[in-house]
């Protein structure tokens, strides 16, 4: 019951009799135990993706109401009810189905084809148990590709202005269903934006990476003098414009549309300083290969990010690279404080949000790092 949903095509030793990319298939042990029951695709790595170990559940449409449901139960049980993950892959027992879900509103992404197979049974099951007011497919993902899939966006439902606006914290942000990143707005910083509270009540701020403002606006409506955001996209600023606006927070949270690498850079020879800095970046690396220049880049910005601070400021940062573990990202945040000759409190060390569940025997269902320092 402990292993990985997942069986790699090296790990099976013959497939009896015909398959098709998506069928559902049994998995056996070689002495011929059941293992679990799932959908196959040949031409992915990832041979067999397991949905149940229960060897007398049938996958059939009831199968995916069923588990929807059971996600959403568990979402209200935790007190996610208004904005939620409701579907987070593996951790739900629904390996490569992301659902998230904004008010009255679902996006959902079916990053696998045999989940993709199911779409219309998971959208049938959404809405007997929702009656949402409209549901959007954000399927414009490469790694669908590599499942022989094309990349695709637009409605399941009828179609409904996508422009959706939600309650977070006690403050209200603009979600872009089609435009906006994976699926419009990033639901797991949630929990962690709250931790920002009190670090930040009448201080001077900067938000490195800040997309669309929603470390800024928090920092703005708990009680900052002054937050800085920086993105290269001036899609985002733009929007992190508006949501300061839509939380009268436009006096005090201001954003520039620049390459923050070279922004921290030029501040730090400046000698400017701050009483916080917020660093959210987006994950440096998808692949292996390129670990390394992701630990260089995470090192780099975290130490601009501390030289920039007054002695006792607060530094706030984030990782969301699922190649990084914890252990790796604490020793890079070390490893600059050494560079930058800085004395390191911990203040906090958090994961995602708790509606995207983390089990200990799927490793890349803790993929968020968030720590809070005092830097002296």
């Amino acid at each position: 019951m402990q292993g990985h949903p997942w069986v790699f095509g090296n790990e099976v030793g013959e497939i009896d009799g015909p398959v098709n990319a998506g069928d559902i298939v049994d998995v056996f042990t070689h002495q011929g135990h059941f293992v679990g029951r799932g959908y196959i695709n040949p031409q992915s790595q990832i041979l067999v993706r397991l949905l149940t170990r229960d060897k007398s559940e049938e996958i059939n449409d009831e199968f995916f109401y069923r588990r929807l449901l059971k996600c959403w139960e568990y979402r209200k049980k935790i007190g996610y009810v208004e904005n939620c993950r409701l579907v987070f892959g593996e951790a739900d027992e629904m390996p490569a189905l992301i659902i998230d879900k904004f008010n009255d509103y679902l996006v959902i992404q079916t990053l696998a084809l045999g989940m993709d197979k199911w779409k219309g049974a998971i959208v049938d099951a959404l809405n007997r148990i929702f009656s949402p007011k409209g549901i959007y497919e954000r399927n414009d993902v490469p790694v669908r590709e590599l499942e022989g899939l094309e990349q695709q966006k637009g409605f399941l439902s009828a179609p409904f202005d996508t422009n959706v606006i939600i309650n977070e914290n006690g403050l209200k942000f603009h979600v872009d269903i089609v435009n906006g990143q994976k699926t419009g707005y990033f639901l797991d910083q949630q929990d962690n934006r709250r931790a920002i509270q009190h670090i930040v009540k009448g201080a001077d701020v900067l938000e490195a990476f800040c997309y669309t403002g929603t470390f800024s606006c928090h920092a703005g409506y708990y009680g900052a003098k002054s937050v800085m955001g920086l993105d290269i996209s001036e899609h985002a600023v733009n929007t992190a414009r508006r949501n300061a606006e839509l939380n009268n927070l436009q006096d005090i949270c201001k954003f520039q549309a620049v390459n923050a690498f070279d922004q921290l850079k030029q501040w730090t020879r400046e000698e400017k300083k701050f009483d916080v800095v917020i660093l959210d970046p987006p994950a440096f690396t998808k692949s292996r290969e390129n670990i390394q220049k992701a630990i260089t880049g995470y090192k780099e910005i975290n130490l601009r990010g501390m030289k920039l601070l007054k002695p006792g400021g607060f530094l706030v940062t984030a990782s969301c690279t699922n190649l990084v573990p914890p252990s790796l990202f604490l020793e890079i945040i070390d490893m600059a404080a050494k560079d930058a000759k800085k004395k390191l409190r911990q203040v906090t060390f958090q994961t995602q949000a708790q509606d995207h569940p983390i089990l200990w025997n799927i490793e890349n269902t803790t993929y968020l790092k968030f720590l809070i320092v005092e830097v002296q």
